[in-house]
Protein backbone atom coordinates (compact mmCIF):
# COMPACT_ATOMS: atom_id res chain seq x y z
CA UNK A 1 0.00 0.00 0.00
CA UNK A 2 3.24 2.37 0.68
CA UNK A 3 4.16 1.66 -2.48
CA UNK A 4 1.05 2.74 -4.15
CA UNK A 5 0.85 5.90 -2.48
CA UNK A 6 4.37 7.13 -3.26
CA UNK A 7 4.04 6.13 -6.78
CA UNK A 8 0.47 7.82 -7.48
CA UNK A 9 1.85 10.78 -5.80
CA UNK A 10 4.41 11.04 -8.16
CA UNK A 11 2.79 10.41 -11.27
CA UNK A 12 -0.11 12.59 -10.41
CA UNK A 13 0.10 14.71 -7.14
CA UNK A 14 -1.46 14.35 -3.82
CA UNK A 15 -4.88 15.25 -3.68
CA UNK A 16 -5.51 12.48 -7.09
CA UNK A 17 -2.98 10.24 -5.26
CA UNK A 18 -5.51 10.10 -2.00
CA UNK A 19 -8.23 9.60 -4.21
CA UNK A 20 -7.05 6.63 -5.78
CA UNK A 21 -5.68 4.89 -2.95
CA UNK A 22 -9.12 5.51 -1.18
CA UNK A 23 -10.53 3.41 -4.15
CA UNK A 24 -8.37 1.20 -3.64
CA UNK A 25 -8.99 0.83 -0.03
CA UNK A 26 -12.85 0.68 -1.06
CA UNK A 27 -12.07 -2.56 -3.63
CA UNK A 28 -10.25 -4.70 -1.15
CA UNK A 29 -12.85 -3.93 1.54
CA UNK A 30 -15.60 -5.13 -0.99
CA UNK A 31 -13.11 -7.94 -2.23
CA UNK A 32 -12.75 -9.06 1.46
CA UNK A 33 -16.62 -9.76 1.99
CA UNK A 34 -16.81 -12.88 -0.13
CA UNK A 35 -18.99 -15.17 1.80
CA UNK A 36 -17.76 -18.12 3.60
CA UNK A 37 -20.46 -20.55 3.43
CA UNK A 38 -23.45 -18.49 1.20
CA UNK A 39 -23.80 -19.23 -2.40
CA UNK A 40 -24.76 -15.63 -3.78
CA UNK A 41 -26.69 -17.09 -6.94
CA UNK A 42 -28.90 -19.05 -4.68
CA UNK A 43 -30.96 -16.07 -3.67
CA UNK A 44 -30.87 -14.03 -6.85
CA UNK A 45 -34.21 -14.98 -7.74
CA UNK A 46 -35.49 -12.65 -4.99
CA UNK A 47 -33.98 -9.35 -7.01
CA UNK A 48 -35.29 -10.71 -10.48
CA UNK A 49 -38.63 -11.18 -8.74
CA UNK A 50 -38.60 -7.38 -7.83
CA UNK A 51 -37.24 -6.31 -10.76
CA UNK A 52 -40.15 -7.89 -12.83
CA UNK A 53 -42.81 -6.30 -10.44
CA UNK A 54 -43.46 -3.11 -11.66
CA UNK A 55 -42.20 -0.71 -14.34
CA UNK A 56 -39.16 1.49 -12.77
CA UNK A 57 -40.22 5.18 -13.00
CA UNK A 58 -37.99 6.83 -11.01
CA UNK A 59 -34.05 6.16 -11.57
CA UNK A 60 -31.46 6.76 -9.14
CA UNK A 61 -27.18 6.00 -8.90
CA UNK A 62 -28.12 2.22 -8.68
CA UNK A 63 -31.02 1.00 -11.81
CA UNK A 64 -32.76 -1.92 -11.13
CA UNK A 65 -30.40 -3.70 -13.94
CA UNK A 66 -27.33 -3.52 -11.81
CA UNK A 67 -28.96 -4.05 -8.21
CA UNK A 68 -28.24 -7.37 -7.96
CA UNK A 69 -24.45 -6.44 -8.38
CA UNK A 70 -24.74 -3.88 -6.34
CA UNK A 71 -26.06 -6.05 -3.21
CA UNK A 72 -23.23 -8.74 -3.89
CA UNK A 73 -20.50 -6.32 -3.20
CA UNK A 74 -22.25 -4.61 -0.74
CA UNK A 75 -24.69 -6.12 1.50
CA UNK A 76 -24.57 -9.05 3.78
CA UNK A 77 -26.53 -11.86 3.10
CA UNK A 78 -28.78 -14.30 4.77
CA UNK A 79 -31.02 -17.05 4.78
CA UNK A 80 -33.39 -18.95 7.05
CA UNK A 81 -36.44 -21.63 6.90
CA UNK A 82 -38.88 -18.70 6.42
CA UNK A 83 -38.41 -17.93 2.80
CA UNK A 84 -41.32 -15.17 2.90
CA UNK A 85 -39.46 -13.67 5.81
CA UNK A 86 -36.13 -14.06 3.68
CA UNK A 87 -37.88 -12.50 0.95
CA UNK A 88 -38.22 -9.29 2.83
CA UNK A 89 -34.73 -9.13 4.11
CA UNK A 90 -33.46 -8.95 0.13
CA UNK A 91 -36.22 -6.86 -0.78
CA UNK A 92 -35.26 -4.05 1.89
CA UNK A 93 -31.67 -4.16 0.53
CA UNK A 94 -32.89 -3.41 -2.82
CA UNK A 95 -35.23 -0.41 -2.01
CA UNK A 96 -32.92 0.97 -0.19
CA UNK A 97 -29.89 0.99 -3.23
CA UNK A 98 -33.41 2.88 -4.94
CA UNK A 99 -32.96 5.95 -2.78
CA UNK A 100 -28.94 6.24 -3.04
CA UNK A 101 -28.37 9.68 -5.04
CA UNK A 102 -24.80 10.49 -6.25
CA UNK A 103 -24.51 14.73 -6.44
CA UNK A 104 -22.14 17.52 -6.77
CA UNK A 105 -22.72 16.90 -2.81
CA UNK A 106 -21.43 13.24 -2.47
CA UNK A 107 -24.10 10.26 -2.21
CA UNK A 108 -26.96 11.20 -0.01
CA UNK A 109 -30.08 8.63 0.21
CA UNK A 110 -33.46 9.98 0.36
CA UNK A 111 -36.78 9.47 2.10
CA UNK A 112 -39.28 9.62 -1.12
CA UNK A 113 -38.52 8.58 -4.44
CA UNK A 114 -40.70 11.07 -6.04
CA UNK A 115 -39.92 14.80 -5.36
CA UNK A 116 -41.86 16.34 -1.96
CA UNK A 117 -42.25 19.72 -1.36
CA UNK A 118 -41.08 19.59 2.17
CA UNK A 119 -37.62 17.98 1.22
CA UNK A 120 -34.39 20.57 0.71
CA UNK A 121 -31.22 19.90 -1.04
CA UNK A 122 -31.12 16.93 -3.44
CA UNK A 123 -34.67 15.74 -2.10
CA UNK A 124 -33.75 15.26 1.16
CA UNK A 125 -35.06 14.82 4.40
CA UNK A 126 -33.64 14.87 7.69
CA UNK A 127 -36.54 12.60 9.66
CA UNK A 128 -35.12 9.27 9.31
CA UNK A 129 -31.35 10.23 9.24
CA UNK A 130 -30.92 8.24 12.23
CA UNK A 131 -32.36 5.06 10.66
CA UNK A 132 -30.51 5.58 7.22
CA UNK A 133 -27.41 5.61 8.67
CA UNK A 134 -27.96 2.61 11.04
CA UNK A 135 -29.08 0.63 8.00
CA UNK A 136 -26.52 1.81 5.89
CA UNK A 137 -23.56 1.14 8.59
CA UNK A 138 -23.44 -2.38 6.88
CA UNK A 139 -22.50 -1.74 3.71
CA UNK A 140 -19.56 -2.33 2.77
CA UNK A 141 -18.59 0.67 0.36
CA UNK A 142 -18.09 2.89 3.62
CA UNK A 143 -18.23 6.16 1.35
CA UNK A 144 -22.21 6.23 1.05
CA UNK A 145 -22.60 6.92 4.61
CA UNK A 146 -19.19 9.13 5.08
CA UNK A 147 -20.49 11.38 2.30
CA UNK A 148 -24.10 11.54 3.50
CA UNK A 149 -22.61 12.49 6.90
CA UNK A 150 -20.51 15.01 5.24
CA UNK A 151 -23.64 16.59 3.39
CA UNK A 152 -25.49 17.00 6.79
CA UNK A 153 -22.82 18.05 9.31
CA UNK A 154 -20.72 19.92 6.89
CA UNK A 155 -22.10 20.11 3.13
CA UNK A 156 -23.64 24.20 3.78
CA UNK A 157 -19.99 26.26 2.88
CA UNK A 158 -18.97 23.85 5.75
CA UNK A 159 -21.70 24.08 8.41
CA UNK A 160 -25.28 22.31 9.07
CA UNK A 161 -27.55 22.08 6.05
CA UNK A 162 -30.70 24.90 6.54
CA UNK A 163 -33.20 21.92 6.77
CA UNK A 164 -31.17 19.41 9.18
CA UNK A 165 -33.46 20.65 11.94
CA UNK A 166 -36.59 20.61 9.99
CA UNK A 167 -37.38 17.30 11.98
CA UNK A 168 -35.90 15.80 15.50
CA UNK A 169 -33.12 13.27 14.82
CA UNK A 170 -30.58 11.14 16.38
CA UNK A 171 -27.95 11.12 13.40
CA UNK A 172 -24.81 11.64 15.74
CA UNK A 173 -25.68 9.09 18.23
CA UNK A 174 -26.52 6.84 14.93
CA UNK A 175 -22.53 7.78 13.77
CA UNK A 176 -21.10 6.85 16.53
CA UNK A 177 -22.70 3.15 16.68
CA UNK A 178 -21.31 3.02 12.78
CA UNK A 179 -18.02 3.79 14.57
CA UNK A 180 -18.21 0.68 16.43
CA UNK A 181 -18.69 -1.46 13.18
CA UNK A 182 -15.77 0.03 11.05
CA UNK A 183 -13.96 1.57 14.07
CA UNK A 184 -12.94 4.45 11.56
CA UNK A 185 -11.55 6.95 14.31
CA UNK A 186 -10.27 9.70 11.88
CA UNK A 187 -13.86 10.24 10.14
CA UNK A 188 -16.03 10.50 12.96
CA UNK A 189 -13.35 12.56 14.99
CA UNK A 190 -13.53 14.83 11.97
CA UNK A 191 -17.19 15.51 12.83
CA UNK A 192 -16.59 15.97 16.25
CA UNK A 193 -16.82 19.96 16.23
CA UNK A 194 -20.31 20.04 13.67
CA UNK A 195 -21.76 17.67 16.41
CA UNK A 196 -21.21 20.03 18.91
CA UNK A 197 -22.91 22.89 16.68
CA UNK A 198 -25.73 21.01 15.93
CA UNK A 199 -26.24 20.41 19.90
CA UNK A 200 -25.95 23.85 20.50
CA UNK A 201 -28.33 24.40 17.75
CA UNK A 202 -30.99 22.72 19.34
CA UNK A 203 -30.07 23.63 22.76
CA UNK A 204 -30.79 27.42 21.30
CA UNK A 205 -34.03 26.38 18.88
CA UNK A 206 -35.74 24.26 21.27
CA UNK A 207 -34.61 24.84 24.75
CA UNK A 208 -36.75 24.98 27.49
CA UNK A 209 -36.28 26.40 31.22
CA UNK A 210 -36.54 23.68 32.92
CA UNK A 211 -34.00 21.77 31.11
CA UNK A 212 -35.53 19.48 28.49
CA UNK A 213 -36.20 20.43 24.82
CA UNK A 214 -39.76 21.05 23.35
CA UNK A 215 -40.92 19.97 19.61
CA UNK A 216 -44.30 20.06 17.90
CA UNK A 217 -45.59 16.33 16.86
CA UNK A 218 -44.96 17.17 13.55
CA UNK A 219 -41.37 18.37 13.94
CA UNK A 220 -40.82 14.55 15.52
CA UNK A 221 -42.14 13.24 12.46
CA UNK A 222 -45.41 12.43 14.00
CA UNK A 223 -47.86 14.65 13.11
CA UNK A 224 -51.70 13.85 14.29
CA UNK A 225 -50.90 12.46 17.48
CA UNK A 226 -53.63 12.17 20.46
CA UNK A 227 -50.95 14.28 22.79
CA UNK A 228 -49.61 16.34 20.47
CA UNK A 229 -49.50 19.29 18.61
CA UNK A 230 -48.30 21.33 15.51
CA UNK A 231 -48.69 24.94 17.75
CA UNK A 232 -48.15 23.83 21.59
CA UNK A 233 -44.26 23.39 22.73
CA UNK A 234 -44.68 19.95 24.54
CA UNK A 235 -41.90 18.39 25.79
CA UNK A 236 -42.12 14.86 23.94
CA UNK A 237 -40.22 11.83 24.67
CA UNK A 238 -38.89 11.91 21.18
CA UNK A 239 -36.39 14.91 20.83
CA UNK A 240 -35.42 14.62 24.52
CA UNK A 241 -34.39 11.32 24.28
CA UNK A 242 -32.53 12.16 20.98
CA UNK A 243 -30.42 14.84 22.53
CA UNK A 244 -29.44 12.82 25.29
CA UNK A 245 -28.06 9.97 22.72
CA UNK A 246 -26.45 12.91 20.79
CA UNK A 247 -25.08 13.99 24.05
CA UNK A 248 -23.72 10.28 25.30
CA UNK A 249 -21.90 10.42 21.66
CA UNK A 250 -20.33 13.48 21.43
CA UNK A 251 -18.42 12.86 24.74
CA UNK A 252 -17.53 9.12 23.73
CA UNK A 253 -16.41 11.40 19.95
CA UNK A 254 -14.32 13.75 22.06
CA UNK A 255 -12.60 10.69 24.07
CA UNK A 256 -11.77 8.71 20.82
CA UNK A 257 -9.84 12.58 19.94
CA UNK A 258 -8.77 13.10 23.21
CA UNK A 259 -10.66 15.62 24.23
CA UNK A 260 -11.17 15.33 27.68
CA UNK A 261 -12.62 18.87 28.80
CA UNK A 262 -15.29 17.93 25.92
CA UNK A 263 -15.97 14.39 26.73
CA UNK A 264 -16.27 15.25 30.36
CA UNK A 265 -18.71 18.15 29.67
CA UNK A 266 -20.85 16.44 27.42
CA UNK A 267 -21.34 12.99 29.58
CA UNK A 268 -22.48 16.11 32.74
CA UNK A 269 -25.14 17.54 30.41
CA UNK A 270 -26.08 13.77 29.37
CA UNK A 271 -26.64 13.31 32.73
CA UNK A 272 -28.30 15.73 33.94
CA UNK A 273 -30.89 15.38 31.04
CA UNK A 274 -31.83 11.83 31.60
CA UNK A 275 -32.66 12.64 35.30
CA UNK A 276 -34.69 15.60 34.00
CA UNK A 277 -36.88 12.72 31.75
CA UNK A 278 -37.17 10.36 34.64
CA UNK A 279 -38.60 13.19 36.74
CA UNK A 280 -40.61 15.41 34.04
CA UNK A 281 -41.67 12.82 31.68
CA UNK A 282 -41.94 9.61 33.27
CA UNK A 283 -45.89 8.76 34.82
CA UNK A 284 -45.42 7.13 37.69
CA UNK A 285 -49.55 6.05 37.97
CA UNK A 286 -49.52 4.61 34.08
CA UNK A 287 -45.95 3.54 34.62
CA UNK A 288 -44.85 5.31 31.20
CA UNK A 289 -42.85 7.95 29.54
CA UNK A 290 -45.32 10.40 28.30
CA UNK A 291 -45.55 13.76 26.96
CA UNK A 292 -45.36 16.85 29.19
CA UNK A 293 -47.60 19.86 27.89
CA UNK A 294 -46.64 23.63 28.71
CA UNK A 295 -48.64 23.68 31.48
CA UNK A 296 -47.09 20.73 33.51
CA UNK A 297 -49.76 18.11 32.81
CA UNK A 298 -48.43 14.99 31.31
CA UNK A 299 -50.64 13.45 28.22
CA UNK A 300 -53.92 11.21 29.45
CA UNK A 301 -52.30 8.52 26.99
CA UNK A 302 -49.51 6.32 26.21
CA UNK A 303 -48.15 6.27 23.13
CA UNK A 304 -45.34 4.53 21.30
CA UNK A 305 -43.01 7.19 21.80
CA UNK A 306 -42.73 6.09 25.29
CA UNK A 307 -40.99 3.21 24.52
CA UNK A 308 -38.04 5.51 22.55
CA UNK A 309 -35.79 5.92 25.69
CA UNK A 310 -34.83 2.51 25.77
CA UNK A 311 -32.80 2.63 22.09
CA UNK A 312 -30.37 4.22 23.52
CA UNK A 313 -30.21 2.16 27.32
CA UNK A 314 -31.37 5.76 29.12
CA UNK A 315 -33.94 4.83 31.67
CA UNK A 316 -32.62 3.70 34.97
CA UNK A 317 -34.11 -0.21 36.68
CA UNK A 318 -37.23 0.30 37.74
CA UNK A 319 -39.41 1.81 34.79
CA UNK A 320 -39.31 -1.76 32.83
CA UNK A 321 -42.81 -2.37 33.91
CA UNK A 322 -43.88 0.25 30.39
CA UNK A 323 -43.09 -3.12 28.41
CA UNK A 324 -46.05 -4.85 29.69
CA UNK A 325 -48.12 -2.64 27.53
CA UNK A 326 -45.92 -4.31 24.38
CA UNK A 327 -48.07 -7.60 24.76
CA UNK A 328 -51.55 -6.26 25.83
CA UNK A 329 -54.34 -6.19 22.50
CA UNK A 330 -55.62 -3.21 24.95
CA UNK A 331 -51.92 -1.58 24.83
CA UNK A 332 -50.06 -2.00 21.75
CA UNK A 333 -50.27 -5.05 20.51
CA UNK A 334 -52.31 -5.32 17.39
CA UNK A 335 -52.69 -8.09 14.33
CA UNK A 336 -50.41 -6.15 11.98
CA UNK A 337 -48.25 -4.19 14.17
CA UNK A 338 -47.53 -2.57 17.13
CA UNK A 339 -49.50 0.46 17.36
CA UNK A 340 -48.63 3.78 17.49
CA UNK A 341 -50.85 4.68 20.40
CA UNK A 342 -52.55 2.35 22.92
CA UNK A 343 -55.68 0.65 21.89
CA UNK A 344 -58.11 1.43 25.24
CA UNK A 345 -57.79 5.24 24.49
CA UNK A 346 -60.79 6.98 23.50
CA UNK A 347 -59.31 9.10 21.18
CA UNK A 348 -57.32 5.71 19.23
CA UNK A 349 -58.25 5.70 15.59
CA UNK A 350 -60.04 9.18 15.76
CA UNK A 351 -57.88 11.95 13.64
CA UNK A 352 -58.81 10.33 10.32
CA UNK A 353 -57.22 8.44 7.76
CA UNK A 354 -54.69 9.63 4.97
CA UNK A 355 -53.34 12.57 6.44
CA UNK A 356 -50.29 11.24 8.54
CA UNK A 357 -52.14 10.42 11.86
CA UNK A 358 -49.93 8.55 14.84
CA UNK A 359 -53.00 8.03 16.60
CA UNK A 360 -52.93 4.61 16.58
CA UNK A 361 -52.28 3.12 13.23
CA UNK A 362 -48.68 1.04 12.55
CA UNK A 363 -45.76 3.15 11.19
CA UNK A 364 -42.70 1.39 10.54
CA UNK A 365 -40.47 4.14 11.68
CA UNK A 366 -41.88 3.58 15.24
CA UNK A 367 -41.26 -0.14 15.17
CA UNK A 368 -37.52 0.29 13.70
CA UNK A 369 -37.13 2.53 17.05
CA UNK A 370 -39.32 0.31 19.37
CA UNK A 371 -37.82 -3.16 18.25
CA UNK A 372 -34.14 -1.68 18.67
CA UNK A 373 -35.60 -0.61 22.01
CA UNK A 374 -36.95 -3.75 23.01
CA UNK A 375 -33.36 -5.63 21.55
CA UNK A 376 -31.65 -3.63 24.53
CA UNK A 377 -33.97 -3.92 27.29
CA UNK A 378 -33.57 -8.01 26.74
CA UNK A 379 -29.97 -7.88 26.56
CA UNK A 380 -29.28 -5.03 29.19
CA UNK A 381 -32.08 -4.98 31.80
CA UNK A 382 -33.52 -7.32 34.36
CA UNK A 383 -37.28 -7.82 34.11
CA UNK A 384 -40.17 -10.40 33.58
CA UNK A 385 -42.47 -8.74 30.84
CA UNK A 386 -41.11 -9.45 27.58
CA UNK A 387 -39.77 -12.23 26.26
CA UNK A 388 -37.24 -13.47 22.90
CA UNK A 389 -40.11 -14.46 22.22
CA UNK A 390 -41.85 -11.32 21.90
CA UNK A 391 -39.22 -9.94 19.89
CA UNK A 392 -39.46 -12.49 17.42
CA UNK A 393 -42.98 -12.33 17.30
CA UNK A 394 -43.34 -8.49 16.52
CA UNK A 395 -40.23 -8.56 13.83
CA UNK A 396 -42.48 -11.78 11.72
CA UNK A 397 -45.42 -9.62 11.79
CA UNK A 398 -43.54 -6.85 10.96
CA UNK A 399 -42.21 -8.19 7.63
CA UNK A 400 -45.75 -9.93 7.28
CA UNK A 401 -47.13 -6.23 6.84
CA UNK A 402 -44.43 -5.73 3.84
CA UNK A 403 -47.37 -6.47 1.59
CA UNK A 404 -49.12 -5.07 -1.00
CA UNK A 405 -51.67 -7.02 -3.70
CA UNK A 406 -49.18 -10.35 -2.64
CA UNK A 407 -45.82 -8.67 -3.34
CA UNK A 408 -43.32 -7.15 -0.93
CA UNK A 409 -44.10 -3.45 -0.27
CA UNK A 410 -43.33 -0.97 2.14
CA UNK A 411 -45.00 2.17 2.53
CA UNK A 412 -46.06 5.28 5.26
CA UNK A 413 -48.29 3.41 7.80
CA UNK A 414 -50.47 0.22 7.65
CA UNK A 415 -53.92 -0.33 9.66
CA UNK A 416 -53.02 -2.04 12.71
CA UNK A 417 -56.26 -5.19 11.94
CA UNK A 418 -56.05 -5.79 8.43
CA UNK A 419 -52.78 -4.49 7.37
CA UNK A 420 -54.34 -1.88 4.25
CA UNK A 421 -51.66 0.66 3.62
CA UNK A 422 -53.64 4.38 4.50
CA UNK A 423 -51.71 6.06 1.86
CA UNK A 424 -52.85 5.57 -1.86
CA UNK A 425 -49.89 3.82 -3.92
CA UNK A 426 -47.96 6.11 -5.73
CA UNK A 427 -44.11 7.00 -6.44
CA UNK A 428 -44.28 9.02 -3.91
CA UNK A 429 -45.27 6.19 -0.97
CA UNK A 430 -44.04 3.24 -2.75
CA UNK A 431 -40.56 2.28 -1.55
CA UNK A 432 -40.52 4.40 1.61
CA UNK A 433 -37.15 5.13 2.93
CA UNK A 434 -38.79 5.60 6.78
CA UNK A 435 -37.39 2.68 8.77
CA UNK A 436 -35.07 -0.21 9.12
CA UNK A 437 -35.46 -3.62 9.05
CA UNK A 438 -32.11 -5.33 7.64
CA UNK A 439 -30.66 -3.77 11.01
CA UNK A 440 -33.03 -5.55 12.96
CA UNK A 441 -32.32 -8.67 11.42
CA UNK A 442 -28.50 -8.35 11.54
CA UNK A 443 -27.97 -6.04 15.37
CA UNK A 444 -31.05 -7.39 16.64
CA UNK A 445 -32.11 -11.37 15.29
CA UNK A 446 -29.18 -13.15 14.99
CA UNK A 447 -27.32 -10.44 17.56
CA UNK A 448 -24.85 -9.36 16.29
CA UNK A 449 -24.12 -6.51 18.87
CA UNK A 450 -21.15 -3.74 17.64
CA UNK A 451 -18.71 -2.74 20.58
CA UNK A 452 -15.19 -0.84 19.95
CA UNK A 453 -12.89 -3.85 21.45
CA UNK A 454 -11.60 -7.01 19.92
CA UNK A 455 -14.28 -8.71 20.78
CA UNK A 456 -17.06 -9.91 18.90
CA UNK A 457 -20.39 -10.27 20.85
CA UNK A 458 -23.40 -12.07 19.05
CA UNK A 459 -26.59 -12.37 21.40
CA UNK A 460 -28.98 -13.74 19.57
CA UNK A 461 -32.70 -13.15 20.28
CA UNK A 462 -34.51 -16.43 18.45
CA UNK A 463 -35.76 -19.04 20.36
CA UNK A 464 -33.43 -22.24 19.93
CA UNK A 465 -36.83 -23.85 18.46
CA UNK A 466 -38.09 -21.50 15.99
CA UNK A 467 -35.72 -22.36 12.85
CA UNK A 468 -33.26 -25.52 12.81
CA UNK A 469 -30.83 -23.20 10.97
CA UNK A 470 -29.84 -20.24 9.53
CA UNK A 471 -26.66 -18.15 8.29
CA UNK A 472 -25.64 -14.66 7.81
CA UNK A 473 -23.12 -14.31 5.62
CA UNK A 474 -20.08 -11.47 4.36
CA UNK A 475 -20.90 -9.05 7.06
CA UNK A 476 -17.63 -6.58 7.25
CA UNK A 477 -17.06 -5.66 10.52
CA UNK A 478 -13.68 -4.01 12.13
CA UNK A 479 -12.34 -4.55 8.80
CA UNK A 480 -13.01 -8.76 8.95
CA UNK A 481 -15.60 -10.36 7.10
CA UNK A 482 -18.03 -12.14 9.69
CA UNK A 483 -19.91 -15.25 9.24
CA UNK A 484 -22.73 -16.04 11.82
CA UNK A 485 -24.90 -19.23 11.37
CA UNK A 486 -26.84 -21.48 13.77
CA UNK A 487 -27.34 -25.96 12.28
CA UNK A 488 -29.01 -27.58 15.35
CA UNK A 489 -28.33 -30.89 14.00
CA UNK A 490 -25.40 -30.31 11.68
CA UNK A 491 -26.45 -31.10 8.15
CA UNK A 492 -27.59 -27.54 6.69
CA UNK A 493 -23.60 -26.07 6.41
CA UNK A 494 -21.15 -28.77 6.84
CA UNK A 495 -20.34 -27.09 9.90
CA UNK A 496 -21.21 -29.83 12.58
CA UNK A 497 -24.02 -28.43 14.82
CA UNK A 498 -24.57 -25.66 16.85
CA UNK A 499 -24.25 -21.79 17.00
CA UNK A 500 -20.62 -20.65 15.45
CA UNK A 501 -19.11 -17.31 14.33
CA UNK A 502 -16.39 -17.38 11.81
CA UNK A 503 -13.86 -14.43 11.16
CA UNK A 504 -12.47 -14.26 7.81
CA UNK A 505 -13.13 -18.35 7.63
CA UNK A 506 -11.93 -19.09 11.11
CA UNK A 507 -14.09 -20.02 13.55
CA UNK A 508 -13.50 -17.59 16.72
CA UNK A 509 -16.57 -18.41 19.12
CA UNK A 510 -18.73 -21.79 18.91
CA UNK A 511 -22.10 -23.17 21.53
CA UNK A 512 -24.13 -26.35 21.30
CA UNK A 513 -26.55 -23.76 22.11
CA UNK A 514 -28.51 -21.08 20.79
CA UNK A 515 -26.63 -18.78 23.42
CA UNK A 516 -24.41 -15.48 23.68
CA UNK A 517 -21.54 -15.53 22.44
CA UNK A 518 -17.99 -13.81 22.66
CA UNK A 519 -15.09 -14.45 20.17
CA UNK A 520 -11.86 -12.53 19.79
CA UNK A 521 -11.13 -11.11 16.17
CA UNK A 522 -7.58 -12.96 14.78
Amino acid sequence: MTILRDLAEVLMGRTLALSILSTVVIMAAQASGAMFVLDADAFRRHVDFFNGMEPENIVNHIPNSEAWAWMVRNVPFFECPDKGFEQIYYFRWWTFRKHLKQTPDGFVFTEFLDKVGHAGKHNTISCALGHHIREGRWLRDRRYIDEYARFWYKGHEGDLQPHFHQYSNWATWALYERYLVDLDRAFVVSLLDAFVRDCCAWEKERGLENGLFWQYDVRDGMEESISGSRRDKNARPPLNSYMYANMVAISKVAALAGDDATARHYAEKAARLKALIHELLWDEQAEFFKVRHPDGVLADVREEIGFIPWYFDLPEPGCEGAWRQLTDPQGFKAPMGITTAERRHPDFRSHGVGTCEWDGAVWPFATSQTLVALANLLRHYEQSYVTKADYFDALLTYARSQQSRGRPYIGEYLDEVNGTWLKPDSDRSRYYNHSTFCDLVISGLVGLVPRGDNLVEVHPLILPDAWDWFCLDGVLYHGRTLTILWDRVGSKYGKDNGFRVFADGQQIAHSDKLSPLKGSLP
